[in-house]
């Protein structure tokens, strides 16, 4: 599978008791319908996103314009320090009906509620309702990930 090229989004969300932020870099993330407008994130099971999605119904997504590989990067970090931090230097806005961080820059934010949770061998496949959808910087170029590295189109 790392022959077939991905966009790469960052999934964010508030986790409800500690009111913190947690974002986690993802490449399985798909449109699945236009009426209505639904996507799916796959998520690694017993991650700490798919734990806090359990709870928390409403997040977010940026989707990364290449010169954001350093975005990428920094939340796809195995062992890395807290989310607080990740965040700390980073542009973002929250989402009027989320809360969640949409990342400054994006080609595309968009604000999702959880309809569907799926158990699909080692992963969760979370099936989402697009709440909202804005276009902060519609005119840059994807950032991609393809043969385990990120890439840029040309």
């Amino acid at each position: 599978m790392s022959r077939l090229a991905a966009g790469v989004v960052l999934v964010t969300a508030v986790e409800p008791p500690l009111d913190e932020d947690v974002g986690m870099t993802a490449t399985a993330f798909v449109s699945v319908s236009l009426d209505p407008p639904l996507v799916l994130v796959s998520l690694r099971s017993g991650s700490r996103m798919d734990d806090l999605l359990t709870e928390q119904p409403l997040w977010g997504v940026s989707v990364l314009a290449e010169s954001q590989r350093h975005v990428a990067g920094r939340f796809a970090m195995k062992g890395r320090i807290s989310d607080r931090l990740l965040f700390a230097d980073l542009p973002y806005t929250r989402g009027e009906l989320t809360g969640a961080p949409l990342i400054g820059g994006a080609l595309a934010t968009l604000e999702c509620r959880t309809e569907q949770r799926v158990e699909a061998g080692d992963h969760t496949l979370v099936i989402a309702r697009v709440l909202t959808a804005a276009f902060p910087s519609p005119e840059g170029a994807p950032l991609t990930y393809f043969r385990g590295r990120y890439r840029h189109l040309g």
